[in-house]
């Protein structure tokens, strides 16, 4: 019998309905099982989940590295894919899965991830080859780094390979998704850094957005796409201000 390892697909949603059952229909040759874990959702998410077979576990929602970490340890498999509900891997990805599921030789595996925004796919800027580590053995590492800004960290020993394909992340549908989400994660981010007695200061509202758009959009080459890739840096930017902004209000009250 040739040697096989099992993995667990993990998504965490609140209500995902328009994404959900693309992202399940894309892992259905490579999953053996497909966990979510639900923050109560209040549209169709999880009844479209169930449908194609996928298990659910209601939880809490206490933030996305809390959410993930509880993830993990209701995932039936301890080998890993972690998913987004926006996000799918392309068919190189998925035969680059296949072929480790056959031959599991590393610890971890990293991927591009290609964002589509409003119906163009990113190519330049912060967000290509926007490298993500997705595919992992969970007893070797556990989610960490800063909310809403979530990352999977190995242990220091752990062995992580490239793996050919990408992750197609369907990010935003329009400006006005993605200025309503700059306002929402720079306050998740916020409060973390509050969390974590990151300082700020006037200063660093005006310098830390500057020194962001330059190198997004100028040095990682975010001109090349376009309008959208000037969006995408300019609102980047854009919520590190309000970030800075909104911890130097709660470091004053």
């Amino acid at each position: 019998m040739e040697p096989y390892t099992p993995i667990s697909v993990v998504i965490i949603t609140f209500n995902e309905e328009k994404n959900i059952v693309r992202c399940l229909n894309s892992v259905q040759s490579i999953a053996d099982d497909i966990l979510i874990v639900d923050s109560f959702s209040t549209d169709n998410t999880v009844e479209l989940a169930k449908k194609i077979g996928a298990r659910i576990v209601n939880h809490k929602f206490e933030g996305y590295i809390e959410q993930k970490n509880f993830a993990i340890s209701q995932a039936k498999y301890p080998h890993i894919f972690s998913l987004d509900a926006d996000e799918l891997p392309d068919e190189m990805l998925i035969n680059e899965i296949r072929r480790i599921k056959k031959n599991w030789i590393k610890d971890g595996y990293n991927m591009n991830r290609l964002n589509n925004y409003c119906g163009k796919w990113i190519r330049h800027g912060a967000w290509y080859p926007d490298i993500k580590l997705r595919l992992w053995d969970s007893r070797k590492g556990k989610w960490g780094g800063t909310n809403p800004h979530d990352k999977f960290i190995m242990n220091n020993e752990a062995s992580i390979q490239h793996l050919k394909g990408n992750i197609l992340h369907y990010s935003y549908t329009s400006i006005l998704e993605h200025r309503n989400k700059v306002e929402y994660f720079s306050s998740i981010a916020a409060q973390a850094y509050y969390q974590k007695e990151i300082k700020s200061s006037q200063l660093k509202i005006f310098y830390k957005p500057i020194i962001r758009f330059i190198r997004d959009y100028f040095f990682k080459f975010g001109f090349l796409d376009g309008k959208c890739g000037f969006m995408i840096a300019f609102l980047i930017a854009k919520e590190v201000k309000l970030k800075y902004k909104k911890l130097l209000l709660m470091k004053n009250n």
